[in-house]
């Protein structure tokens, strides 16, 4: 059962991306799961909007493969096929590891404190038990990184994909080993060798594409053939 929660809405953001912020929020959240159904006027009324941005919201959506509109059924979320999944590791690897890499050589003191406040926030949310809390800090960790590679030609890169990869990172049932994973990938961009960085961001990844696999299509799914 979702849980109501008040919305505010930043008045510089169109109105469309607003609303779709939040239907994206609540599907990477799990207050809509898998295969809910979504009912334009319903949200509408409780947003306070008209039926105009949430039907926009809807289209949206649809291209950043989040919903799709089921004839007689209407608006319906998506459940991602295991190649879906699969495509997004692949990039989010290819990617985060140059972030982390650009991280350990770009950050300073100011934004490593920064990020390790973030840690905090995790920490914090961990030890109270607070899924929601530690995944949207979890989220923020890994945007840091981003900001912190100074590359804005990968963060615009990123920027259509940062929904779905948000989405990724609460694919994780351990919340306290996934703050331990973090903390690892922190010091090793702290300690400002790239090598390492980018390593321990390939080995983060890949434990996780791994758990993610076996939490939504089962332990023997999206296993990768052994090398040599």
């Amino acid at each position: 059962m979702r849980t109501t929660r008040s919305v505010r809405f930043d008045d510089f953001v169109p109105l469309r991306d607003r609303v779709r912020d939040e239907i994206r929020q609540r599907i990477i959240d799990g207050d809509y799961p898998p295969g809910a159904r979504i009912v334009e006027r319903d949200l509408a009324d409780e947003l306070g909007v008209s039926r105009v941005p949430v039907r926009e919201a809807f289209r949206m959506l649809e291209s950043e493969g989040f919903v799709a509109v089921v004839p007689r059924r209407g608006v319906i979320v998506r459940q991602l096929s295991e190649a879906d999944v699969a495509e997004l590791f692949d990039v989010r690897e290819a990617l985060e590891v140059l972030a982390c890499r650009r991280a350990a050589e770009r950050a300073g003191q100011a934004d490593l404190t920064r990020l390790e406040r973030i840690l905090g926030q995790v920490r914090k949310a961990v030890q109270a038990s607070d899924a929601r809390a530690a995944g949207a800090a979890n989220e923020a960790f890994h945007d840091q990184i981003i900001a912190l590679a100074r590359n804005k030609l990968l963060a615009a890169m990123l920027e259509p994909l940062q929904g779905r990869l948000h989405w990724l990172f609460r694919q994780h049932d351990n919340p306290a080993e996934l703050y331990g994973q973090h903390l690892q990938l922190f010091e090793a961009i702290a300690s400002g060798d790239p090598d390492r960085a980018g390593l321990q961001a390939l080995e983060h990844v890949r434990v996780n594409r791994e758990r993610a696999f076996g939490l939504l299509f089962g332990e023997q799914a999206g296993e990768q053939p052994s090398v040599g």
